[in-house]
């Protein structure tokens, strides 16, 4: 993994772990640790936790026999959450990385988590099409938070309320409350907040604005969608990649937007006017190989 300064003016650290994949990092509250979430297809999942200042390597959890995905830490930084394609969702606690449960009500792989604001619950999707809500503590399974469609890869929370973006295969991102406001009729969606407008493709990625008034949604299609969570509205699209986007964050100030692309870019907007700031290639490739390859 490359950590990079938040401007992407300069590679910042190296950090080398045993997964031959990463595919989802996650920060604690304060920055000071990473988790991230990877490991070897068909052979090994991997759980990784770093201190981000000395960019050492504090412990390793390893899980099932396959990459795992969606890496989620809660709110207190005191728990992290995978999927895995073995249909399971593993938490594990953050200071030992110990495993606290294993968690199996879903029915497909589980492509992405997201916590509550209070830790005490976390939201994991996949392709079953469910958004699942789960007690964080005891690893239980409480209910679906939505009807099903199509399978889902991406979720996100707003900063101050359990409430939910979630987005797939269908292309359409939905807004869901964690809580339902009444016990829920056959037929009834009562959960449901939010349907946003459909997007040109499958969705990847999702993140929410630190002030909680937009929400950035990126996927198969080379572009961004800005909307205001609010109305619903388009603000701006976020132009430049020339294939999918896969992820998508906003800057802690919310003024800024960093995008990632199979076109081996990463892209930082202003997420007002999705106005380009800076794009670079993340991983330095040279001309010259030798016994390793490309440096």
């Amino acid at each position: 993994m490359l950590l990079h300064s938040a401007d992407g003016s300069a590679l910042v650290k190296r950090l080398q772990g045993k997964a031959e994949r990463i595919l989802s990092i996650a920060f604690s509250p304060d920055s000071s640790m990473m988790v991230a979430g990877g490991g070897t297809p068909a052979r090994l999942g991997e759980v990784q936790f770093w201190d981000v200042r000395d960019g050492k390597l504090l412990r390793t959890a390893e899980l099932t026999t396959d990459t795992v995905f969606g890496a989620s830490m809660s709110p207190d930084g005191r728990k992290v959450v995978v999927g895995c394609t073995d249909n399971t969702v593993h938490g594990f606690d953050t200071a030992t990385g110990k495993e606290l449960y294993k968690m199996s009500s879903h029915e497909n792989w589980v492509l992405a988590t997201v916590f509550g604001v209070d830790s005490k619950r976390f939201v994991s999707v996949g392709r079953d099409r469910a958004a699942k809500l789960v007690d964080s503590n005891a690893g239980q399974f409480l209910e679906n938070v939505n009807q099903l469609r199509g399978e889902l890869s991406a979720v996100a929370r707003h900063p101050k309320k359990d409430v939910i973006i979630v987005g797939g295969e269908e292309r359409i991102p939905y807004i869901y409350s964690m809580d339902r406001p009444r016990n829920m009729k056959v037929g009834e969606e009562a959960t449901l907040l939010r349907k946003l407008e459909r997007q040109d493709g499958a969705i990847f990625a999702l993140d929410w604005s630190p002030d909680g008034a937009k929400v950035a949604v990126a996927g198969a299609a080379p572009n961004v969608s800005v909307i205001d969570a609010e109305t619903g509205h388009r603000i701006a699209a976020c132009t430049g990649h020339t294939a999918g986007i896969y992820t998508v964050s906003f800057s802690p100030d919310g003024k800024h937007l960093a995008t990632g692309g199979f076109d081996g870019q990463v892209r930082i907007y202003n997420s007002s006017d999705c106005k380009l700031e800076r794009a670079f290639v993340p991983v330095p490739i040279t001309g010259e190989t030798g016994a390793g390859g490309a440096q």
